[in-house]
């Protein structure tokens, strides 16, 4: 076992000292890279031919922001690997292509794409305003469509797949791992102290299953998305929702190819050569020729663009707020409340910005930074600014403190928030210390409460006495109240009526809406135009500004190269058991007090 060990840990290594070597290679060539792209502009302009196609690939990632000249190094410096679409890139090619005549129709390629539902709401929503100019829409699938990728394909006029592929429609379930059995094996204990009946963060790690309350509410958000899903689907395919569902019941990714045409679920069935004939057949393009295809990265406007015109500034609020980790890029790298705050205190003093929308796509996380960022929000509004908030896929817990003080809240209607609660988990170690590793430990202190938190191999040493865990509980009410007062005075209404619908509790869009958490379905370009209306700014005499700037940071990315080559090694030796040690890491990590909720995982 331990020979087992020093493998991995010795490999780990080695695979970090060649990604070093790899990233100080690619540096060389990415700074060749910045200059050459400084020297002829950062405006890069497609050739677009008459009869042209904009092929969308859904495949890999699709994150919130892309376009910018740090994305296309992590591009290169992965080989592809972290392969990843910005859905502010694909809208805009989505809209660039609907005024180009030039451009005849749109290709989607569905390869297993991945997203959240109100990301492929959104993209479905702009593929939609699309087909208004008359232009047409197909989809492929190779292997098959999976159903993320069926419910953006709906809106096609024709979809086709492989004769021997498959459609996958199935509902939604969410799968949720306990681990208070392996913590009572090892000897960690986990503390907790929380407000809010719903607040199931706290749950895998001090009980054995799901609580009735936790089950209650992911039965009414599950319900309400899928029905949202399957309600589209259904009119794109002109269908019923009973028969979406009599589908996803009967198994559907068994069937074979003719009973999908039978049933409505594709148009046609051809391999992919066969399907490139017939786009040059409808494109007039003669077979011996190469289709004309135009990809998003090319369409798409600079989206980095610096601009001095009068603007609407859009800053984004993505990943965990002050968290242990998150991804590679601007979408997942999570929310460090110190900076966002200094930027939104920036763009106060800039007379150019008129207004501003903050862009959330958060679970949330440190109750203090949440609070940092929701002041500074709130002096952004009392300079006389309008401010508004574009929900993503989550404005939960956190996401949702910094959300509520906007003027006003627009939300897609599979967007996950709500979650107003608090909690803190404080791990012990005692019984791991003591009777596992046989490790025993003395203390000596001036006050009663001085070793509070002393901690060995970065885990508290002692649990918490009744006195202590009295105090932290009286800490997180405090917190509790504090968020419902925020969320009270940001909807003018009253904290009584907030805590009824608070207790950490997770809404689905649409109930958001009803229940007065949200004001307005749509996007960020929806968004964008309520606030320059309420800023007093004609349509197309402001340009749009994204903040915090996408700028190449060479060593967060080296660093970002280097973790991602270590976990790439441990994974493939540890296999399922990685997902539990990262689990772990994380919350050895975090800080104690949290406005959080665990980010939905859907099978």
């Amino acid at each position: 076992m331990m020979k087992k060990f020093l493998l991995i840990v010795c490999g780990s290594f080695v695979g970090a000292f060649l990604a070093l070597f790899f990233c100080i290679i690619a540096s060389m060539i990415m700074s060749f890279a910045i200059m050459g792209t400084s020297a002829m502009g950062s405006k890069k302009t497609a050739s677009v031919d008459k009869n042209s196609i904009l092929y969308i690939a859904l495949d890999g990632d699709i994150n919130e922001r892309g376009g910018s000249a740090k994305s296309s190094m992590m591009d290169m410096m992965t080989d592809g690997q972290q392969k990843s679409t910005g859905l502010n890139v694909l809208m805009s090619a989505i809209k660039e292509a609907k005024d180009n005549k030039k451009i005849d129709g749109i290709v989607l390629d569905c390869k297993g794409g991945a997203a959240s539902p109100a990301t492929r709401e959104a993209l479905r929503r702009s593929l939609s305003d699309f087909k208004q100019s008359g232009k047409w829409i197909w989809a492929f699938g190779n292997e098959g469509i999976d159903q993320g990728d069926y419910y953006v394909a709906s809106v096609a006029d024709s979809i086709f797949i492989n004769p021997v592929g498959a459609v996958d429609i199935h509902g939604f379930a969410s799968v949720t791992p306990f681990f208070k059995r392996l913590l009572d094996k090892v000897g960690v204990e986990m503390q907790v102290i929380r407000v809010g009946t719903f607040k199931s963060a706290v749950e895998p790690y001090i009980l054995d299953s799901i609580s009735p309350a936790n089950r209650l509410q992911q039965e009414h958000y599950l319900g309400a998305i899928w029905k949202e899903l399957a309600d589209t689907m259904a009119a794109g395919r002109k269908l019923t929702n009973a028969r979406i569902n009599q589908l996803a019941d009967s198994l559907l990714v068994t069937m074979e190819p003719d009973s999908l045409l039978k049933y409505k679920i594709v148009d046609g069935l051809c391999y992919r050569h066969d399907f490139e004939n017939k786009l040059k057949a409808k494109t007039n393009v003669d077979e011996e020729d190469d289709l004309k295809l135009v990809y998003p990265e090319d369409l798409a406007q600079d989206l980095e663009e610096t601009t001095s015109s009068d603007q609407i500034a859009v800053v984004y609020a993505t990943g965990e707020i002050d968290g242990a980790g998150g991804g590679l890029m601007g979408s997942n790298d999570g929310i460090d409340s110190e900076e966002l705050s200094d930027i939104i205190y920036d763009l106060i003093k800039e007379d150019k910005v008129k207004g501003m929308v903050l862009r959330v796509n958060s679970p949330g996380g440190s109750a203090f930074g949440s609070e940092q960022i929701w002041e500074a929000i709130n002096k952004f509004k009392e300079s006389g600014k309008p401010v508004a908030v574009s929900m993503g896929d989550y404005a939960a817990s956190g996401g949702y403190y910094i959300s509520c003080g906007a003027d006003r809240i627009f939300a897609e209607r599979t967007t996950i928030t709500g979650s107003i609660g608090i909690f803190g988990m404080i791990p012990s170690g005692e019984k791991l210390i003591r009777d596992n590793l046989y490790i025993n430990s003395s203390e000596v202190a001036t006050n009663k409460n001085a070793a509070m938190g002393a901690s060995m191999f970065g885990i508290p040493v002692k649990r918490l006495s009744a006195t202590q865990l009295a105090a932290l509980q009286r800490m997180v009410n405090n917190g509790y109240e504090l968020f419902t007062k925020r969320c009270a005075d940001g909807r003018h209404v009253s904290q009584d009526s907030i805590k009824k619908i608070a207790e950490g509790r997770v809404w689905d869009g649409v109930t958001a809406k009803q229940i007065g958490l949200v004001d307005e379905f749509g996007g960020l370009e929806q968004a964008v135009k309520w606030v320059a209306n309420k800023a007093g700014m004609k349509p197309d005499k402001y340009k749009t500004q994204n903040y915090p700037a996408l700028e190449p940071d060479w060593r967060s990315m080296l660093n970002a190269i280097m973790s991602q080559q270590m976990e790439a090694r441990m994974r493939s030796e540890l296999g399922e058991l990685y997902d539990y040690h990262r689990q772990l890491q994380i919350i050895s990590q975090r800080q104690y007090i949290l406005c959080l909720m665990e980010p939905l995982k859907l099978q």
